[in-house]
């Protein structure tokens, strides 16, 4: 439940920024922004075993990278390496 709602309101922020940039669609933006970050997590692990790069799946790291989208799996991804 904690989860949910950290996730509602990290896309009621996501969008608020989109519309106070003058985005179009700023829910729609917001909510793709997100899923290619959560997407791009499972195409890490998914890729764990070639790459022996693996980013366990937890309540932070679903939230990181939700939050900042690519750049934020690429962090977690560098910070994995060491």
């Amino acid at each position: 439940m904690k989860t949910v709602l950290i996730f509602v309101g990290m896309f009621l922020i996501i969008s608020f920024i989109h519309y106070a940039s003058k985005k179009k669609k700023p829910f729609k933006r917001a909510f793709l922004s997100m899923c290619i970050g959560v997407l791009t997590l499972g195409i890490v692990n998914l890729l764990s075993s070639l790459t022996t790069v693996y980013v366990p799946v937890t309540e932070l790291s679903l939230i990181i990278s939700a939050a900042g989208g690519i750049p934020g799996v690429a962090l977690m991804v560098i910070l994995s390496a060491f």
